[in-house]
């Protein structure tokens, strides 16, 4: 009676384990159709970027970053492996805050780039590609950007979320339902 007990939860276990990384996978391909619909590139290349072992999030930073700065993705990817990291690369391409501002209401709540959106407001326009960034910063005012537009939400509503899932494939999978 224990054996079976034991074999029918392990059974349950294993097959929960396999929905749940088929849902990752399911969310991590509907994530990745965005990025490449925005960009308007075929999801082949998004796979590339992925078999580099390029996280998720940051896809969408090369992109932009790749588009904005007028370098290839390929040059990206090797900068990023090699250690360098967002905050520098933005600095040295010229792509800076005010070109990765995504424009809100002025009272909708930020999330998790409150501190960023508050900056932002207290702070003349013309001033704004001053403003210092984190890496973290940069993947999410880029991936705000993909996200509000591939699903047809306002930024506002995104950004509303963005502190409370672990990463903007989840968030995106979330949003979409």
């Amino acid at each position: 009676m224990i054996k079976r007990a034991l074999f029918l939860f392990t059974t349950l276990v294993v097959t929960a384990q396999g929905v749940a990384a088929q849902n990752r996978d399911s969310a991590r391909a509907d994530y990745f159709r965005a990025v490449a619909g925005f960009f308007s590139l075929p999801e082949s290349e998004i796979a590339i970027l992925s078999d580099w072992e390029t996280p998720a999030d940051e896809i969408p930073v090369v992109l932009f970053m790749a588009r904005r700065a007028g370098v290839s993705p390929e040059a990206l990817v090797a900068l990023r492996s090699s250690g360098q990291s967002w905050t520098r690369l933005a600095g040295q391409y010229g792509v800076s805050a005010a070109t990765l501002h995504v424009p809100i209401r002025d009272d909708a709540s930020a999330g998790a780039l409150s501190a960023v959106y508050v900056a932002f407001r207290g702070t003349p326009v013309s001033e704004w590609p001053g403003i210092p960034l984190s890496d973290s910063d940069i993947v999410a005012l880029v991936n705000v950007r993909v996200l509000a537009q591939s699903l047809g939400l306002s930024p506002d509503a995104v950004l509303r979320d963005t502190g409370s899932a672990p990463s903007f494939v989840q968030l995106f999978a979330r949003l979409k339902r």
